[in-house]
């Protein structure tokens, strides 16, 4: 048996290789230690100069000298992918609070930082995965039609584009989340899942994840084991596209439902269903204070991509992205 403080030095050390996973360069114990504490973990310099230690004694990470920090190592990446999941039960959701607690864009100012969704792709696939996004983008079965691209070696989110790829950031749907706890309504997020689409139109969830009890975002999980049925929905409307399934409480309503069409109208989401009072929406029951609501999830034109048969690496909440950075989808095609 793993002892408690074992496993608090476990979490450190797992919190710090998330860090340096993070960072496109090396980081110094002082950086750590500023970053942890934004994070809730009060660990000060010296502090993490001893658990660094250790990792470097492991193999975990990798000592460039006295004042060039370290760097996480193949084996310390591997250790982020395995380590405690227990620990993880949750992730999901707690990313989705922090990340919408971080949402700060103005719907008039056009400044602040939205959360969205990262994909990677061949820097040669890259013009065919823009012909067929843009049919569901067009179709509206995404989040926004407000996306951002980089090169490689340029920044995206928290990441740094690697050689020979194109990054492409969608609007994640837990911006809608951040804009909604802005305005004094807190929602909960339940499920990620498949929702069938039917004539053009939400019908029903066919496969749902609880966000709770997750250690990996559902949409991964879906895109990976080819699941969803994007090109059907843009092509006859009957499919299955990627959805989250949200609560907000009943008092609330009609403030979200202006909300929602004012984030409609400055085209930083493209589709969003609000349930009204008493109605149950896309067949999941509520408790009778509570309303449904569903938002798409901003990876829905990379899955049709990838149905297509075009790879892409997939990083769903990958960040937050300077709204100013965004443009039209249609800009991609001039």
């Amino acid at each position: 048996m793993i002892g408690q403080e074992t496993r608090d030095v476990e979490r450190k050390i797992t919190a710090i290789l998330k860090i340096l996973s993070e960072s496109n360069k090396p980081l110094g114990s002082r950086i750590v230690s500023k970053a942890l504490e934004e994070r809730g973990i009060s660990l000060g310099e010296r502090a993490v100069r001893y658990h660094l230690k250790i990792m470097d004694e492991r193999g975990l990470t990798r000592s460039l000298g006295h004042k060039d920090g370290r760097t996480i190592t193949a084996a310390g990446l591997e250790e982020l992918r395995n380590s405690l999941v227990t620990d993880k039960i949750g992730f999901v959701s707690a990313k989705i609070e922090r990340l919408a607690f971080q949402t700060n864009a103005g719907l008039r100012s056009g400044t602040g930082r939205v959360p969205v969704d990262i994909s990677l792709f061949d820097q040669r696939d890259f013009p065919g995965a823009v012909k067929v996004m843009k049919d569901v983008i067009q179709a509206g079965y995404c989040s926004s039609e407000m996306v951002a691209i980089a090169g490689e070696g340029s920044r995206l989110g928290d990441m740094t584009i690697p050689a020979g790829k194109v990054g492409f950031a969608a609007v994640c749907s837990v911006a809608v989340n951040g804009w909604l706890l802005k305005s004094g309504i807190p929602a909960q997020a339940r499920f990620g899942g498949l929702l069938q689409i039917k004539s053009g139109q939400p019908f029903r969830f066919i496969d749902l994840i609880e966000f709770s009890g997750s250690t990996i975002d559902p949409c991964d999980i879906f895109i990976a084991g080819r699941m969803t049925g994007i090109l059907q929905a843009v092509a006859g409307g009957h499919g299955k596209i990627l959805a989250g399934y949200h609560e907000i409480p009943l008092l609330s309503a009609g403030k979200a439902d202006e909300l929602l069409q004012r984030l409609k109208n400055s085209r930083l989401i493209s589709s969003a269903w609000l349930a009204r009072p008493g109605e149950v929406l896309c067949e999941i029951p509520h408790d009778q204070d509570r309303v449904g609501l569903v938002t798409l999830s901003g990876l829905n034109p990379v899955a049709a991509a990838v149905e297509h048969g075009i790879e892409a690496t997939n990083h769903a909440m990958a960040g937050l992205l300077e709204v100013s950075r965004l443009r039209p989808f249609a800009e991609l095609l001039q």
